[in-house]
Formats: C-alpha cells, sequence, structure tokens
C-alpha cells in the first residue's frame, strides 16, 4: 500500500508546471521521493527539473529505484528511454547551472536492469549501448561547452563499446582538461573491435575501478592478445570475466615448445591469480582439453559462476572440476557442448553432489543426455535443493522421458526456470543431434503444444505451477544482442566481404 506522502508525491509531479515554481521550497529530503513518483509516472520533465537542482551529495539511480526506497515497487527493470534521457540532461543542466552552491559530488547511474518488456507507460527502452552513447556524447558536449569546469561530478556507469560507438567514447573518457562529467567505469562490455581499439578504451575506462569485463562475439583475440591484455592493463577489482569465443587458441605465428608446456596459459592463469576478487569466469567456446588444471589451480579465490560451454573437456578437465575447492562454492555452472553421461558418468555424479549446497543455476544444453540416463541424471539432482534454474535444451530425450524428470523436478523447492528441449517425438524418425538451426526449427508444433501441456500439468498437480516451464529454441532474449544486431550484423558482412577477398587474392597468387 502506498503511503499518503507518496501519493502526494504522485499529484504533485503530476502538474510539471508547479513543481517548477514550488521547487525552492521543497525539503531536500523529499527529492528521492519526488525522483521515483516522476520515474513511475514517466513525468521526465520534472526528472529533468530535479537532477539540475539535486540537493545532495549523491544521485544513486538503483538504490532511487529499488524495493527499499518508498514506496516499496521495484523500478529497476524499467529502462525507460524519456525517463533515463531526462537523467542525463538533468546532470548536464546541474553542472552548467550558474550560481548557487552545488553538492552533487556522485551520480551512480549503475544497477538498472534490461528486460525484454517494458513496463513503462511508452514502452521504450533504452539499453545499455543507448545509454552509453548517450552519456558519452553529452559528456562531450560539456567539454566543449564547459571546459576546465569546477568541481566535476563523478559518474559512474556501465559501458557497452562497440566499433559503433567507440570514436565518442574514448573522446569522452579521455579529455584533455578537466570536465564537468567524469566517467568512471564500473561494467565493460566490448563486441566487434579489434584488439588494439580493446586495449586503448580499457586503458581510458579506468581498470583499476572495473568490476566486470565483457569480451564477446566479435572481438577475435587470441590467447596472445589475453595475455596481453592482461598483463598490460592490470584488473586489480576484477569480479567478473567473460572472454569471447577462440580466446586460448594459440597465435598464428607461435610454435609449440619442445617439453610441451604452454607458456601464454601459464601467464594468463597467473595474471587471473592476481585477481584477489575474481569469483566468475566464462571461457566458452575456447579449447581447452586437459587445461583446466593450469587455468585454474592458480586462482586465489574460489569461483561462484563458472561457463565452460564447448571447451571440450577430456577426464583430467572433470576429474579436476569435480573435486577442487571451487566446486563447493559454485552458484552458476554451464557444461553444454559435453557428453556427461557418457564420457565422465561418475566424475559429474560427483561433482554435482559437490555442488549441490550452494548451486543455484545449471545449464547442460546439447549434452547428449537420452532417456537411458534418466535415472542418473535424477539421482544426480535430488540434492541440489538451492537450485532455482535448469536449462538443457538441445538433448535428445523423448516426451515419456521429460514426463519422469518434471515429476522428479518438483521435488526441488526451490526451482523457478526450466528449459526444457523440443521432445524427439516431435521430429522426423532418425533426426541426428546436435542439430542445427534449420533442423531445429522443422518439428510438430501440434504434436509439441500438447506434450508442452502435459507437463506443466504435471507440475500443477504436484503444487509445482510456480515453476515456469519453456523452450526458447534460438536462446534466450538477450537486450545487448538485441539492441547492437544491425551494427553486429553489418559488421559479419564486412569481415566475410574481406574474408572473400584475401581468398581471391590467395587464388590469384597461386595462378
Amino acid at each position: 500500500m502506498r503511503s499518503l506522502r507518496f501519493i502526494a508525491a504522485e499529484a504533485l509531479v503530476s502538474h510539471p508546471q508547479v513543481v517548477q515554481q514550488s521547487l525552492d521550497g521543497v525539503a531536500h529530503n523529499l527529492y528521492p521521493l519526488l525522483f521515483k513518483a516522476s520515474y513511475l509516472l514517466e513525468q521526465a520533465e520534472v526528472i529533468r527539473v530535479l537532477l539540475e537542482h539535486w540537493p545532495l551529495e549523491e544521485f544513486r539511480l538503483s538504490a532511487l529505484l529499488g524495493p527499499r526506497s518508498e514506496p516499496t515497487e521495484d523500478l529497476r527493470d524499467r529502462t525507460c528511454r524519456a525517463c533515463l534521457e531526462a537523467c542525463v540532461q538533468g546532470l548536464a543542466d546541474h553542472v552548467l547551472r550558474a550560481g548557487g552552491p552545488r553538492r552533487l559530488r556522485v551520480a551512480d547511474l549503475t544497477g538498472v536492469r534490461d528486460v525484454k518488456v517494458q513496463q513503462c507507460p511508452c514502452g521504450r527502452a533504452l539499453g545499455r549501448w543507448g545509454r552509453t552513447e548517450l552519456l558519452a556524447r553529452t559528456c562531450c558536449r560539456l567539454q566543449a561547452e564547459s571546459p576546465g569546469a569546477r568541481s566535476p561530478v563523478r559518474v559512474l556507469a556501465d559501458l557497452f563499446v562497440t566499433e559503433g560507438n567507440f570514436e565518442v567514447v574514448v573522446q569522452a573518457l579521455g579529455p584533455a582538461d578537466p570536465a564537468p562529467l567524469r566517467v568512471h567505469c564500473l561494467s565493460f562490455r566490448a563486441d566487434s573491435l579489434g584488439p588494439s581499439q580493446l586495449l586503448q578504451v580499457l586503458r581510458l575506462a579506468g581498470p583499476g575501478e572495473l568490476r566486470r569485463l565483457e569480451v564477446v562475439h566479435n572481438v577475435r583475440l587470441h590467447a596472445g592478445h589475453v595475455q596481453w591484455l592482461l598483463a598490460q592493463v592490470g584488473f586489480p577489482q576484477l569480479a567478473s570475466l567473460t572472454l569471447p569465443a577462440k580466446a586460448f587458441d594459440a597465435p598464428p605465428t607461435s610454435t609449440s615448445a619442445p617439453d610441451g608446456e604452454d607458456p601464454l596459459l601459464t601467464s594468463i592463469a597467473w595474471e587471473l591469480s592476481q585477481m584477489s576478487q575474481l569469483t566468475e569466469l566464462s571461457v566458452a567456446f575456447s579449447t581447452l582439453t586437459g587445461k583446466i588444471p593450469k587455468l585454474l589451480g592458480p586462482l586465489r579465490t574460489p569461483l561462484r559462476t563458472l561457463d565452460l560451454a564447448n571447451c571440450s573437456l577430456n577426464h583430467a578437465d572433470m576429474a579436476f572440476l569435480a573435486d577442487c575447492t571451487h566446486t563447493t562454492h559454485l552458484e552458476v555452472l554451464d557444461l553444454s557442448g559435453h557428453s556427461l553421461f557418457v564420457l565422465f558418468p561418475s566424475t559429474f555424479f560427483r561433482l554435482l553432489s559437490r555442488a549441490a549446497q550452494t548451486l543455484r543455476v545449471l545449464t547442460m544444453e546439447e549434452c547428449s543426455i537420452e532417456d537411458g540416463h534418466m535415472s542418473m541424471l535424477i539421482l544426480a539432482l535430488s540434492p541440489c535443493h538451492e537450485l532455482c534454474e535448469l536449462r538443457f535444451l538441445g538433448n535428445p530425450l523423448s516426451a515419456r522421458a521429460l514426463r519422469r524428470f518434471f515429476v522428479a523436478l518438483c521435488e526441488l523447492p526451490k526451482l523457478q526456470y526450466v528449459e526444457f528441449p523440443v521432445p524427439k517425438d516431435c521430429y522426423p524418425e532418425g533426426t541426428a543431434y546436435p542439430q542445427d538451426e534449420l533442423a531445429m526449427s522443422k518439428f510438430d508444433q501440434q504434436k509439441y503444444d500438447v506434450i508442452a501441456e502435459d507437463l506443466r500439468a504435471v507440475l500443477l498437480r504436484a503444487g509445482r505451477g510456480d515453476i515456469q516451464v519453456c523452450t526458447p529454441l534460438f536462446g534466450s532474449f538477450d537486450p545487448d544482442i538485441q539492441e547492437t544486431s544491425n551494427e553486429l550484423g553489418a559488421f559479419l558482412l564486412r569481415a566475410f566481404k574481406a574474408a572473400l577477398e584475401n581468398f581471391s587474392r590467395a587464388l590469384e597468387q597461386m595462378e
């Protein structure tokens, strides 16, 4: 129930002109309340004027929108374009405002969540890439309008940099003179950049404060680049690291050491071991056969998140995972792309039994799990009472096996979300696994709908209607990919064109 105070705040911000006329008489401790009311009602004009006159030393967006502020409604998943643009414009107005005391020292714009469906009245989101460009362009404009400004405001931000906004971000991060808004990056995502561009922008972003680094998709790194990046830049506060596919491949010009040692891997592992805060590591789609002990063994802190999807792990790797100290701390684990019950049945069982007390999210996509493995899978998952999310798309399971599995899943008290595969009954007989995208989409939709409804009925009969189940054939919603799909598509086309041109030149030279 909303308090009388908040109802009054909503009434006030519904009249922007009244707010502007009466703001001088508003107590400073009411500004956060007026801000949340304005954000809820999408009163962008009021948000902008509140930020322009913000009387407090700190403005922390996540705290203002979160459930601990009045009212308890959580608005952090509303990345409303109108409201967020008003926030940044209001900050610009604040630092340019002439006369009067200015107390604002820190503006924290982090902590909002990008979701598929916006609940704000306009329904228009401003994603992480868009927020990065907006902030960068605003900083550049202020550098031109107010060079050498007094008492700059420290802006904490999550940045998403691609080729499309690289230049403006570099300009915003590296002004020659003191700037009114100084950007400090806590989380950094990079896509469609070259290695040298990545190094340049990371150095400017302040790696000493960086907590989360995601280098993904179209950033072409090999092990030499990774070692160079970690050694040259340094990330003492880094808690989460994601590297792109093939990031541990040897450089094209490298030669194998005579003793079989991999000096680059040894150096990378040493650099990672110097990160005393590192608890999340994602190295999916890198060939790490036999390398997991050397990579993870030196780490100082136990990992809570580990993504080793499609890393071609062998028995030694799995044995290390099953017995290492990381396992008893793991909360999120992805082992997709490995034949867990064909190649490592006992080892995987031991791994899950040791991780059972902490594991919240488990992903086993395309792991060759078949009907005959169901008893072992159920037994392995039975002690995982903390499990909240389970994903096992791409496994050749029948409707009968899935029904049996869903009965067992009802016994996991905290389970809330399950992604299950299209039953193999819905595909033509003899369909091969793993499937490509074309084969994956050619199934009997009517038969699938009947089976899916039956599986939901299993949950309902057990009183577990709280478990959400679905089959996202082409992966879960990724707001960052959604936002930059056009740019990344163009990047891929240019890369494909360049590859064709190189191939053509090579043919000409051969002739």
